[in-house]
């Protein structure tokens, strides 16, 4: 004869062998590695993640040690090794990864405050120089931000090329990779280039605002730059977020887990979250690997460029 004792204890057990079944995932992965691309200095960078890094170890129950990566392709080659088990990407970095055979799948893109998912890539130029369209900068300096980025390298050789530039190491006078999107302000705000490729979603979001909000960028007297020290004069269409993923060799227990820490994270650690975001994002949005297709085809012709000149 069942009874209500039996089956309540049938039920616990089952609960227990799910439970543990659903754990088994962190005796193989007793620690992840959660890897970012350079869009600012290192120390920045902690400050930013490491309250975020916290969040997910408690709420993993494994450790999650941050990695500040030197270059968009260390992120790349990390996640490809079986390194890096979670990576915050930039949309091309990801496509690149993606094309190049890396093992990786987007679960999330970051939603902005005004609820929208995207961005755009802006050439910056200083509010005090004469310069107000590209056309105007031939034979001037340009500041990129690394071959992988996309906001700071892909799309502006795109837009360029929309323009008829299609070879910008020849229409400019030079070329620099800045190596990550502060540096690349930086070098225009100092003057060692005349326009600068950045990411910018709103006059309040971007990192030239971030710059500015920390005291980052001075004038030549030491006095702190404005927003209005600076000019955008070309704006592209819009980019969608950049993904972030994780391995795609994770048991799908650990996937889910991270994806559920994520989306939780805003009201469960609202304070990392805000840290993280710097108050200028207001969750993450449910996103798929296929989300970044667009960005693939980007990448290829670009890719297409490169070659043709070479050529």
């Amino acid at each position: 004869m069942i009874t209500r004792r039996l089956v309540l204890a049938g039920a616990a057990a089952l609960a227990f062998t799910t439970s543990a079944s659903a754990d088994d995932w962190k005796a193989k992965y007793p620690e992840l590695t959660f890897a970012v691309i350079p869009a600012e200095n290192a120390s920045g960078v902690t400050e930013r993640w490491a309250p975020f890094m916290s969040y997910l170890s408690k709420e993993l129950g494994v450790k999650v040690t941050l990695r500040i990566a030197n270059d968009y392709a260390a992120v790349i080659e990390g996640q490809r090794a079986g390194n890096i088990h979670i990576a915050s990407y930039g949309s091309a970095s990801f496509a690149r990864a993606r094309l190049t055979g890396v093992k990786t799948d987007a679960f999330a893109n970051d939603i902005n405050s005004d609820g929208s998912t995207g961005y755009y890539s802006v050439f910056f130029v200083k509010a005090n120089s004469p310069y107000k369209s590209i056309d105007q900068l031939k034979g001037k300096n340009l500041g990129l931000v690394d071959p992988n980025s996309t906001s700071g390298n892909n799309v502006p050789r795109f837009e360029l090329d929309k323009m008829g530039i299609a070879d910008a190491d020849t229409y400019f006078s030079k070329v620099v990779f800045t190596g990550s999107h502060e540096n690349a302000i930086l070098a225009l705000a100092q003057g060692t280039v005349d326009v600068a490729a950045n990411q910018w979603t709103s006059d309040d979001d971007s990192t030239l605002a971030q710059m500015l909000t920390k005291g980052m960028l001075k004038n030549a007297d030491g006095s702190p730059m404005k927003k209005d020290d600076f000019r955008i004069i070309h704006k592209s269409a819009p980019i969608i977020n950049g993904p972030y993923a994780y391995n795609s060799d994770l048991p799908e227990e650990a996937k889910a887990a991270i994806a559920k820490a994520f989306f939780d994270a805003p009201a469960k650690d609202k304070a990392a979250f805000d840290r993280l975001q710097d108050g200028q994002k207001k969750g993450f949005h449910p996103a798929t690997t296929k989300d970044w297709d667009g960005t693939i085809e980007l990448i290829k012709f670009v890719d297409a460029l490169r070659k043709k000149k070479a050529s």
